[in-house]
């Protein structure tokens, strides 16, 4: 077996090891009618601007609508930037211990989630393209990164990730900022460039983690060695809740398909795509996310009965003539992701205890 296809086999199983078991779930639901779903609640990362793109502060859960598959949701919980989350009054199952109906959870994080592991701050996980693309201007790129770092608010979780054709994790999930920032520093460039194969593994370590969850990319070029399609870790990302940003630089739009992919990317997840002409310009996109991340409004609500065991789209809007004109960027929706199931007698037992 030649190099090639070595690689290719070795990506393959990363993939198949990703889903297997949600598909071997789906197979067991089609076989046994008494396996039922127990629901997570979804969360969204929610920003809201005003028509010259200034961040809109101190709005209300009685603010927002959301919508699923042209159901309407009612909040669960609700939280702006790093303030405290709030439980809302009157939402849908807004207790640990959440009535289970026929669904999957979405938002990441398996079936013994609850309010209480919905923290304020962020769990932002950083991945750095350490490519043969990167041999220009590669100090400059880490001193950007290192001041994204120190910038970030206490109460945020940082992990550092690089990648060429494989993924490096340099710093695991950790408010050590030193930790984090000697990660930075030890990177060097080399090799080919995998960025969907690992911004994928990235995704799926970011997921086992509850609460808010970004993915902040730094590519300086296209993608020449996945075998993972960007369509698939754009899904992934939607379907467990993470917002994906990237921050690129001028050589990586020169290519069309890349900067196309990394558009339509973050802004199915609720992020951003910033592409940087300058050292100057990329520590503004750092600084850029950064106040994303700290205006962002922290959304959640127990998917109401739905049949539809596919694609859920989500729509978020805002309540009243004096916030007609504002914008609201989101995620626009997630697949149903097959979770923890027990059987009908416990399902029932759990009905009667909620209700």
């Amino acid at each position: 077996m030649n190099q090639m296809s070595t690689r290719y086999v070795s990506v393959l199983l990363i993939v198949m090891s990703l889903f297997a078991d949600s598909n071997l779930r789906v197979a067991a639901q089609d076989v046994d009618p008494n396996i039922h779903v127990i629901v997570n609640m979804v969360q969204l990362n929610v920003a809201v601007t005003d028509k010259k793109g200034n961040y809109v502060t101190g709005l209300h859960p009685e603010d927002f609508v959301i919508a699923e598959d042209g159901i309407l949701e009612k909040l669960a919980t609700f939280g702006e930037g790093n303030e405290p989350i709030q439980t809302v009054s009157g939402g849908s199952r807004a207790v640990p211990g959440a009535k289970p109906e026929d669904g999957a959870p979405p938002a990441g994080g398996d079936s013994s989630q609850s309010l209480a592991s919905i923290v304020t701050g962020a769990n932002v996980f950083i991945l750095f393209d350490t490519s043969n693309y990167m041999y220009r201007g590669f100090v400059f790129a880490q001193d950007a990164i290192s001041d994204f770092v120190r910038s970030l608010e206490n109460a945020d979780k940082i992990a550092f990730y690089s990648y060429s054709r494989d993924l490096s994790r340099a710093a695991p999930l950790t408010a050590d900022r030193g930790q984090v920032l000697r990660a930075v520093r030890t990177t060097v460039a080399g090799d080919e460039a995998a960025l969907y194969n690992t911004l994928l593994l990235t995704l799926r370590d970011a997921a086992h983690y509850s609460g808010r969850k970004v993915v902040v990319v730094f590519s300086n070029g296209p993608d020449n060695s996945s075998v993972v399609p960007p369509e698939d870790v754009a899904e992934l990302a939607q379907s467990t809740g993470i917002s994906v940003y990237m921050i690129s630089t001028q050589q990586a739009k020169l290519e069309p398909v890349s900067t196309a992919v990394f558009t339509r990317m973050t802004a199915a997840t609720g992020g951003k795509a910033y592409f940087a002409k300058t050292w100057r310009d990329e520590k503004q996109a750092f600084a850029s996310i950064r106040d994303d991340l700290a205006h962002l409004y922290s959304l959640s609500y127990y998917p109401q009965p739905n049949p539809n065991r596919g694609w859920r789209s989500v729509t978020v809007k805002l309540v009243g003539e004096r916030l007609k004109s504002c914008h609201v960027r989101t995620r626009n929706g997630y697949r149903v992701q097959p979770a923890a199931r027990v059987p009908s007698e416990t399902a029932a037992q759990l009905n009667m205890a909620t209700h």
